[in-house]
């Protein structure tokens, strides 16, 4: 496996999703009362993630069985992923106000976590600590470099260990023949907390997974006449192709491989990879070099039906199911903002929905941290 830094340099700090300078950048429209950021800003300081009064509930034991019909009920799922949007909610808010409480509150709701949280359990372990595994990692990445934010060192230590031991073993485990999106936004969980724990073996890892699994999601024609697939993945024959790309069998530029399935899973996974990549982009790693094309056509494809254009007969018969959230912000600001590459159509849906809030899973303020900051 290739190197994706050297074993002797050091990460930058704060570097999980958003850097030091796109938190200025927010800072500065925020105070500026400039769109759409004030607006991103006011939404998120009046949601129930912003308040003062927010308390956590943590777990000791997050028990979520998989699908919507699971036999046994889930167990402290939502609570550990709205307690991570809480406490990034409110690193944020003391990035931009400066105010004490809210680095208070968001040292209070990590180290209630880490205080009592030992593992994930059922079907859906790997999904559920990829999507609170990478908030928390954003959080305590903003409060541990926040100048005057105080957390003590032994907590910042217990909440390393946190990770390594409750998340990192999930969020590391192979799973080619899932979804895609799987597989993505555990690497998401997983670069945030190597970068967080100056981790160089997990971020070599988590970039290599990256580099093997976005080319087998987001198609492209010079691939082939058919998908490629992610090493180990056993969805290699024509029957097992069809079925995993969900009935689809016409492939053109930008089609994902759950796009058949319904728009929201593509959103997911457009998102974490935005997100893998940004990260890696702020420690000084291109990893956007190596899928803009695909990202772009991505992004202009899903884009374009999720704005209503009826959908042809070659894609999914004519029927998708237009349900994607406000995933676009993160990659659409690298293209367009970073490299001068438009994509109109994404443009113009990221706009309609801005100021974007949080799916209560993995995505959150994104309009606020993104939008137009191209900052490193």
């Amino acid at each position: 496996m290739a190197r994706a830094l050297p074993p002797d340099a050091a990460f930058t700090h704060p570097g999980v999703l958003v850097s030091k300078g796109q938190l200025d950048a927010v800072r500065e429209h925020v105070n500026a009362g400039k769109q759409p950021w004030l607006g991103a800003f006011l939404d998120m300081r009046d949601s129930k993630y912003g308040s003062y009064k927010y308390r956590p509930q943590p777990y000791e034991s997050v028990d979520c069985p998989g699908g919507d019909k699971a036999a046994e009920p889930a167990h402290g799922c939502l609570e550990e992923r709205q307690d991570a949007i809480a406490a990034y909610t409110q690193a944020l808010l003391y990035t931009v106000t400066g105010k004490q409480q809210h680095a208070a509150k968001a040292r209070e709701i990590m180290d209630a976590w880490s205080a009592k949280i030992k593992r994930h359990t059922e079907e859906d372990a790997g999904l559920q600590t990829a999507w609170a595994g990478s908030t928390w990692a954003r959080a305590a990445e903003i409060v541990r470099y926040a100048p005057g934010a105080g957390w003590p060192a032994d907590r910042v230590r217990r909440f390393e260990t946190m990770l390594r031991t409750a998340y990192l073993p999930n969020v590391t485990r192979r799973v080619p023949d899932y979804n895609g999106n799987w597989d993505l936004a555990m690497t998401d969980a997983a670069i945030g907390i190597a970068v967080f724990t100056d981790d160089h073996k997990g971020f070599d890892t988590a970039v290599s997974r990256f580099r093997d699994r976005v080319p087998a999601y987001f198609y492209l024609e010079k691939d082939g006449k058919v998908p490629l697939t992610p090493p180990g993945s056993t969805m290699t024959t024509p029957q097992r192709l069809t079925s995993y790309w969900f009935k689809q069998t016409t492939f053109k530029d930008g089609l994902a491989q759950e796009t058949c399935r319904n728009f929201k899973h593509v959103g997911y996974s457009l998102a974490a990879t935005g997100h893998i990549a940004e990260t890696a982009w702020h420690q000084g790693v291109d990893l956007y070099d190596d899928v803009k094309d695909r990202l772009r056509a991505a992004l202009a494809l899903h884009a374009r039906y999720q704005l209503g254009e009826p959908a042809p007969g070659w894609l999914c018969g004519g029927r998708i199911d237009r349900s994607m959230g406000a995933d676009l912000e993160v990659a659409l600001n690298h293209l367009e903002d970073r490299l001068d590459l438009p994509v109109p159509e994404a443009r113009k849906l990221a706009e309609r929905d801005r100021p974007s809030g949080t799916d209560d899973l993995f995505v959150s303020w994104e309009t606020l941290t993104h939008a137009r900051n191209p900052a490193d």
